[in-house]
């Protein structure tokens, strides 16, 4: 591994943190590295990894809900210092965004590629376009229910259309098929929103983050939300902390979410005092609907974690050496807001 010149070996105990209730599949993967002394970048590229590959996840990877015109396209990036970050956007014919984003910041002097562009690259890595063009039966299922109360020219509309649930409130009910989750009257919720973010220290100290997702289900195709994109879905510093966004992805952009959340704790705050800053922030930005959901979590350099949301329903997946468990984050929004 290449090492960042911000970089400084310390001690502590390694540890991995993932959002949302498929956290268990991505920390599945992760703590195995991260307990044998490997790097805490290996541990969250293969947690990421995990979930992309799982088809029953519908918002990362393989299995994504597709855009407005049924295509999936997906979103990632990877992150250890300003000087050590890569990401890609709008991949649609290759899997792996994970590890093409990791190719990005170990082999190229860029952060971002986005589209044919990415694609390219990803083809000269060898990797393999997938067959079905990453949209699954279940995928295509959902996205032709949602055609028959549609009009997929009106995706992403200002007016009249409510955010999407996350994926905690849409699986509530776990009789729903696919198509059973999107047959909902005009102006219902629709989609997804939700992310995988993995956090992870390994054994050196090292702080490591990634972030992928296939983004907004039946959004205006071309959309790109605040995962793959370095301040916005993920932030790492090795002096300050890390902190990776998940939710609505407009309302973090506009605050530059994870930045922010760094930055505080670069100030003082813990974890836990830094997501909700970020949090009040977004409160006191925006027009906040019943619907909308912002969740972070933040990784100090010495261990200390914390992890907040919006409204109640956001989980994340925390493993140590002395085990692990699902926590249920703190939430902030104000009464008014909940019901």
């Amino acid at each position: 591994m290449a090492t960042s010149a911000h970089t400084t070996a310390r001690r502590v105990a390694p540890i991995v943190i993932s959002t949302w209730s498929f956290g268990p599949v991505a920390n599945a993967a992760a703590w195995p590295i991260l307990a044998s002394g490997g790097s805490s970048l290996d541990a969250v590229v293969a947690g990421a990894t995990a979930v992309e590959d799982d088809p029953t996840v519908d918002s990362v990877g393989v299995g994504g809900f597709p855009d407005a015109s049924g295509h999936v396209s997906l979103d990632a990036c990877v992150m250890q210092a300003p000087d050590r970050c890569g990401g890609v956007c709008y991949l649609r014919h290759y899997a792996g965004a994970a590890r093409l984003a990791r190719a990005v910041m170990d082999k190229t002097i860029h952060v971002l590629l986005a589209g044919d562009g990415a694609e390219a690259f990803a083809q000269r890595q060898g990797f393999t376009p997938h067959p079905t063009h990453l949209l699954t039966p279940e995928a295509r299922a959902a996205w032709e229910a949602w055609r028959t109360t549609h009009d997929p020219s009106e995706a992403g509309q200002r007016e009249g259309v409510l955010p999407p649930m996350n994926v905690e409130e849409r699986y509530r009910d776990a009789r729903a098929t696919p198509s059973d989750k999107f047959r909902h009257a005009p102006g219902a919720r629709e989609g997804n929103h939700d992310t995988v973010c993995l956090l992870g220290i390994d054994h050196t100290g090292v702080l490591s983050g990634c972030v992928t997702t296939s983004g907004l289900g039946f959004k205006v195709p071309g959309r790109v939300g605040d995962s793959p994109i370095i301040g916005h879905g993920l932030y790492v510093d090795q002096t300050a902390g890390a902190a990776a966004a998940t939710g609505n992805g407009e309302l973090i952009m506009g605050v530059c979410g994870s930045f922010l959340a760094v930055e505080l704790m670069r100030a003082g705050r813990t974890p836990l005092e830094a997501c909700l800053a970020v949090l009040d922030r977004i409160i006191s930005s925006y027009a906040i609907m019943p619907q909308h959901q912002v969740a972070l979590i933040a990784l100090a350099p010495d261990g200390r974690w914390g992890a907040a949301s919006l409204k109640p329903g956001f989980s994340c997946c925390i493993t140590t050496p002395a085990g692990q468990h699902q926590h249920d984050a703190q939430h902030v929004m104000a009464p008014r807001f909940t019901s």
